[in-house]
């Protein structure tokens, strides 16, 4: 039995001739109602159908590289907008790193994305739209770049005069190591490191830039003296490894003094602004790197030459000067002269004296000898011993012995022997030693009491 309230509002909608409340199917009409999903995927098969393959040409907006890798931009024009992805495997194989402002060409497919309801292509591949763009591209990454100082010639190093180890950065499988070697061999033969990498190509640049920064990582004891970055001739598109700004800001990180030698002489890359010097070829650059080892030789020779010349002149010179100064001094014997005359009068008038002091001290002998008998020695020796024996027994009188030979004493401080001659020194001396006459006895000073001489105190006391 039918819902009386269904049919009640189906009746009201037809009447009104509009849609009912609850849809059903319409008498003749056979279209099965679908889903958004399956209309979603109906697009997409539609569109890419369509538009597998596609070239579209446009300006870069919105340029963004996500973690995962992709990368997600904008393709626009003057009237309208599209969206673009580049897978990661895709993005390596660009041979330029994308910003917002170039012209390019993209190739890939259209597609939709049904999370958004909009569609998007999906790039394979993306060139630079002509040399144009690529020349804009170049002017626009050197103004950045210049403006942050990479090129300013302050930021310039020196390059070592005679490097005893030189990195060389390039492919090892082109003529350009032939060339530097043999030329480095045949000017003065140095120790070469070369670092392998891809010249140009898709992560040709990535490859340069790691190649540099690893010569700067280098220990001090292995690293070169002097980089080289070099490549053979070419266009601007196989030369344009060495405008990516990763090279360019590796090159001028880089605190090896460096010289970039990329292509012709006629060929220049940024490369070249932020090197500390641009070598117009790769030969060109074994050249600058080090000198000719003959006319360094020969400049050597030239130098202990001169020197050689110069000592020689000083000596010359001196030799002048002194063989003037010899004719103008005095000779030997007229300095001399005076002083022998004076020596020899000295010497004669020494002779006569030393003759008269003989004849004076032999008459004073003779009158002296004269003078002198054996009485009046013995008289004098005698009076001298008397003398003596009256000096030694007032000695003796007047020493401490005879005052003990008289029955007294005398007191000295033990252990330092002085005379104790009052009583508070033999008190402060403590111990002290008597002196008698057959011999001495040694004692110890202790103090008295108030009372000089007392009897022996009761064992018991009393009260009385």
């Amino acid at each position: 039995m039918a819902d009386p309230f269904l049919e009640i509002a189906r009746r009201e909608g037809m009447g009104a001739g509009l849609g009912g409340l609850v849809a059903e199917p319409a008498p003749g009409d056979n279209a099965a109602p679908m889903s958004v999903g399956e209309l979603a995927g109906k697009l997409k098969r539609v569109v890419e159908t369509e538009f597998g393959f596609v070239r579209l040409r446009g300006e870069i907006s919105g340029y963004k590289r996500v973690s995962s890798g992709h990368a997600y931009l904008s393709l626009k024009d003057d009237s309208a907008v599209i969206d673009g992805v580049i897978w990661k495997g895709n993005v390596a194989q660009l041979g330029f790193t994308a910003q917002d402002g170039a012209e390019v060409i993209a190739t890939g497919k259209i597609t939709t994305y049904p999370g958004r309801s909009k569609y998007q292509i999906i790039i394979d591949r993306m060139e630079l739209a002509g040399e144009g763009a690529l020349m804009a591209l170049l002017e626009k990454l050197k103004a950045k770049l210049a403006g942050e100082g990479l090129f300013a010639p302050s930021a310039k190093k020196p390059l070592p005069f005679l490097p005893r180890r030189i990195g060389v950065v390039t492919s090892p499988t082109g003529a350009v190591i032939r060339d530097i070697l043999h030329r480095l061999e045949d000017r003065c033969p140095t120790h070469v490191l070369v670092w392998p990498v891809k010249v140009q190509g898709a992560g040709a640049a990535e490859e340069v830039a790691r190649a540099i920064a690893g010569f700067d990582a280098m220990p001090l004891g292995d690293r070169p003296d002097l980089v080289i970055v070099a490549r053979g001739g070419g266009s601007i598109e196989d030369l344009w490894a060495f405008n990516e700004e990763v090279v360019v800001r590796a090159i001028a990180k880089c605190s090896i003094p460096l010289i970039s030698a990329v292509g012709h002489e006629t060929d220049t890359t940024l490369a070249d602004f932020a090197a500390d010097l641009r070598a117009p070829t790769p030969t060109a650059a074994a050249e600058m790197a080090v000198p000719v080892l003959a006319d360094l030789r020969l400049t050597l020779a030239g130098y202990g030459n001169r020197t050689e010349k110069c000592a020689r002149r000083y000596a010359e010179r001196g030799r002048e000067r002194l063989d003037a100064l010899v004719r103008v001094l005095p000779r030997r014997d007229a300095l001399l002269g005076p002083q022998r005359q004076k020596a020899d009068d000295l010497g004669a008038r020494l002779d006569r004296g030393l003759e008269r002091r003989v004849v004076v001290a032999r008459g004073q002998l003779d009158r002296s000898a004269g003078a002198l008998r054996l009485a009046t020695l013995d008289r004098q020796l005698e009076r001298g011993r008397d003398r003596l024996s009256a000096t030694w027994r007032l000695v003796e009188s007047l020493g401490p012995n005879a005052i003990l030979d008289r029955g007294y004493a005398f007191v000295s401080a033990r252990p330092s022997g002085a005379v104790v001659g009052s009583a508070s020194a033999a008190r402060s001396a403590g111990t002290v030693t008597l002196h008698f006459r057959d011999g001495e006895v040694d004692a110890k000073v202790e103090r008295s009491g108030t009372k000089a001489y007392g009897g022996p105190s009761p064992e018991q006391p009393t009260l009385l």
